[in-house]
């Protein structure tokens, strides 16, 4: 059936809306947005139909979400830094069908779903962002799937992005690519040392455990990883307690994974944060090494489907 043609660990910062713009941030994130658009290069080569981010500024407080709308346009102002992004115009046509399929199928695994394509739910700049790069001209269709997810097991996201994967693979006629959309360590600059770090990480240990994972990553210690990666989400200031990224592990295998990374745009810090843009080799996997969803199996837990 499908395939899952590719899958990538991105950055969004807002700075590559500013390097735009002529002035004192002009030029600078030059390399984020290469790295983009050599992504949306390989996506395009690779037949990919529809790109799905995980995106980890849609805040969510209760189970996993889609946002399918069949078409996106309209100006963004993030809410976060107005000053930053502002009045920047956006347009992806959507695929519900794909959205509708990847609920179906993660409610099949245990993970509650909702898609939305009835909807005037915008994307979020973690999705609006990478598509002004990857997808100007509108070639590729967008599925958005919220991965700031406020009280959710990092379990249920491995799930989730292993379900996708399958749903992809086993029931949808098309090449899609996975985005997640997050930083590494996401410690922002304390107010009024923003400038100050606009190309630095906050402090010498979350650096240094950057590039103890980018090690790792290099070195294909897949197990390693997955089994800190709940200590790092946490002692790491994880963007989003980096649920794009279990997502991301989940459908490339978890411990099971025994792929190569590729790194098209070199780790770099944006107003203390630490930032990639880093393509994962897909590989063959069984999903026996996913863990299994928590959430639905805890004592007290109702379907979403008998409270609304």
């Amino acid at each position: 059936m499908g395939k899952l043609a590719l899958a990538a660990k991105i950055t969004h910062v807002p700075s590559m809306y500013l390097s735009e713009i002529p002035g004192p941030r002009f030029g600078t994130r030059q390399s984020a947005i290469d790295g983009h658009k050599e992504i949306s290069r390989r996506c395009r080569a690779l037949g990919v139909d529809t790109l799905v981010v995980f995106d980890t500024h849609w805040l969510v407080n209760a189970n996993y979400h889609i946002n399918c709308a069949p078409h996106f346009k309209g100006s963004y102002t993030s809410n976060e830094l107005p000053h930053f992004i502002n009045h920047m115009a956006f347009e992806s046509p959507g695929n519900p069908e794909l959205g509708h399929l990847l609920a179906k199928v993660a409610n099949e695994h245990g993970v509650e779903t909702l898609a939305h394509d009835n909807t005037t739910l915008d994307p979020e700049y973690g999705t609006l962002v990478p598509l002004r790069y990857m997808n100007e001209d509108q070639h590729f269709k967008v599925v958005s799937v919220s991965a700031l997810c406020m009280v959710h097991y990092l379990n249920d996201s491995a799930r989730l992005g292993w379900a996708m994967r399958e749903a992809v693979e086993k029931h949808y006629d098309g090449k899609v690519a996975f985005l997640a959309s997050g930083s590494l360590s996401h410690r922002f600059a304390q107010n009024g040392l923003a400038p100050e770090f606009a190309h630095k990480i906050w402090s010498p240990f979350l650096e240094q455990l950057d590039k103890q994972v980018l090690q790792m990553w290099g070195n294909r210690e897949w197990k390693a990883f997955c089994e800190m990666l709940p200590e790092y989400a946490s002692k790491g200031h994880g963007e989003g307690f980096m649920h794009d990224t279990a997502m991301l592990m989940g459908a490339l295998g978890w411990t099971g994974y025994d792929g190569g990374v590729d790194m098209v745009t070199p780790y770099f810090g944006a107003s203390g944060t630490g930032q990639l843009n880093a393509i994962f080799e897909v590989t063959p996997q069984d999903g026996s090494k996913v863990p299994e969803a928590v959430a639905s199996h805890v004592e007290g837990y109702t379907a979403v489907s008998t409270r609304l």
